[in-house]
């Protein structure tokens, strides 16, 4: 059954963002050409934040992505570039990408809070606005 990935990650300076802007391009790379990949989409929102949504063949590929190459290498930066981020996993019966709007939703509904060294006040409510339904990249 198809897995879903969301995430949401507001960099919290123009500083950092050449850094994360270069390393997010390096890593939807890395996850299109994993196997088990079955989609990748990227989306640029207002405020310096970013989405990614993808869809996986199972559990296991995502994750084999997540703890590898680019993807496992950045994710430590993170803590000082971001003062927003979360995510949300999900199965479905499609293996179509889910709207933007859903992602939110989900997001909002069962989503999680990653570690960040410097929190904004929505991350620490947990309440991010819904995404901008333009800006976005489908890459795989």
């Amino acid at each position: 059954m198809p897995f879903v990935s969301i995430t949401r990650l507001r960099v919290r300076s123009w500083r950092y963002l050449p850094g994360f802007l270069l390393q997010s391009v390096r890593a939807a790379r890395q996850a299109k050409g994993v196997p088990g990949n079955l989609s990748v989409s990227l989306l640029r929102d207002a405020e310096f934040a970013f989405w990614t949504r993808t869809v996986w063949s199972d559990e296991t590929a995502m994750r084999g992505f997540m703890l590898s190459g680019t993807h496992r290498r950045v994710m430590p930066r993170l803590l000082q570039w971001c003062d927003e981020a979360a995510l949300v996993h999900w199965t479905q019966e499609s293996s179509q990408p889910p709207s933007w709007a859903e992602a939110h939703r989900r997001l909002q509904q069962n989503g999680r809070p990653s570690k960040i060294n410097h929190p904004s006040p929505a991350q620490q409510q947990f309440a991010f606005p819904a995404p901008r339904s333009s800006g976005g990249v489908q890459i795989k």
